[in-house]
């Protein structure tokens, strides 16, 4: 499964360019006070997680749904075939040819 962080784009195409004014229009429309590293690395790279309160407040600040942030294709990813593994046969003990300790 490939998830695709579509942040920058859809905060462009509301004519939202800069970290800055993306800070601001959450504080102002969300009430959500991020610093502006962390507004940067939404913007910058894709996140591994996100809180869902701060999913919520960009959504409320770009007036957008979560499906205009991130893209999930959920293609099945094909697994590699593994070969088949040979299950040994028990063996018998070496100590006088038992194979379960004496009761």
């Amino acid at each position: 499964m490939k998830i695709r962080w579509k942040l920058r784009m859809a905060a462009a195409q509301r004519e939202v360019w800069t970290g800055a004014q993306l800070r601001r229009l959450l504080a102002d429309k969300a009430g959500l006070e991020l610093s502006a590293a962390s507004v940067s690395a939404l913007l910058t790279k894709e996140p591994t997680q996100v809180k869902l309160s701060t999913l919520a407040a960009l959504c409320t600040a770009l007036e957008c749904s979560p499906n205009d942030l991130f893209e999930v294709d959920t293609t099945p990813v094909e697994q590699p075939v593994r070969p088949q593994q040979q299950v040994a046969e028990p063996t018998a003990a070496s100590s006088g040819g038992r194979s379960m300790p004496p009761l």
